[in-house]
């Protein structure tokens, strides 16, 4: 009989022991490997120390839960977006993340303050949604890895909601190379004759500043439904 407390004892304490290792198995580092390569973090699961909101001001509406970036879920397109404090011009941007059902959001590139009001008329956008669930019919540019509003992605392959995927952007200017979930899903060239075409044939035909930028923020969009993102590091393409 008294063998039966310890045993209660010796159980919770492997319990909180376990949690405990399972907590510092999520803390956000980068290895050797990748600080050699010259990668960063842009969100260390703590703050928003590298962020600010779009066209200024202090982040507002994202929380941090755990080690995630959380958006506020009730965005809109004038509100609630942001961006790094920091340009970048050539780099590789790599990310992961996952959406609520019937939600969307974006990553952008070459992100100018102070020419819109709303962020996607500056900077290309990598397109994330809830592609299997959205209630309405999604157009081959809206889905998830697309080139927002100008190129579809191909082959493109999105994990169930409820978990993670991968976003991999490559800035070579003038070309962008999106992959989702390791895949390359999209490429096109920026300012060319097909990157002019289909501008002043789409979306963007009233936007004059969009996609004009050789260098620019690292944007992210608080639009619909709630949008969750860890994991979130760039390296700079210096050659």
């Amino acid at each position: 009989m008294k063998m039966i407390p310890y045993l209660v004892i010796l159980t919770l304490f492997v319990t909180i022991l376990s949690c405990s290792q399972g907590n510092q198995n999520e803390v956000v580092f980068l290895s050797n490997k990748e600080i050699k390569q010259g990668w960063e973090l842009l969100f260390d699961g703590k703050s928003f120390e590298k962020w600010k909101a779009f066209n200024g001001g202090e982040v507002t509406g994202w929380k941090i839960v755990g080690n995630e970036m959380h958006n506020s879920g009730t965005g809109s397109d004038h509100g609630g977006d942001i961006i790094t404090k920091k340009q970048y011009e050539n780099f590789e941007l790599y990310l992961e993340w996952k959406v609520a059902p019937q939600s969307n959001s974006g990553v952008f590139i070459h992100v100018q303050e102070g020419l819109t009001d709303a962020i996607y008329e500056s900077g290309p956008e990598y397109q994330l949604i809830d592609d299997k669930g959205w209630p309405g019919k999604l157009e081959d540019w809206q889905r998830s890895g697309a080139n927002y509003a100008m190129h579809p992605p191909k082959n493109a392959r999105v994990k169930p909601i409820d978990e993670w995927n991968t976003t991999h952007i490559v800035v070579k200017n003038p070309r962008v190379e999106h992959l989702l979930n390791g895949k390359e899903v999209v490429e096109y060239d920026l300012w060319g004759d097909e990157w002019k075409a289909l501008k002043a044939s789409g979306k963007w035909a009233g936007a004059p500043h969009y996609g004009e930028a050789k260098s620019g923020h690292i944007g992210l969009q608080d639009h619909g439904g709630l949008t969750m993102i860890r994991n979130i590091k760039i390296r700079e393409i210096k050659e």
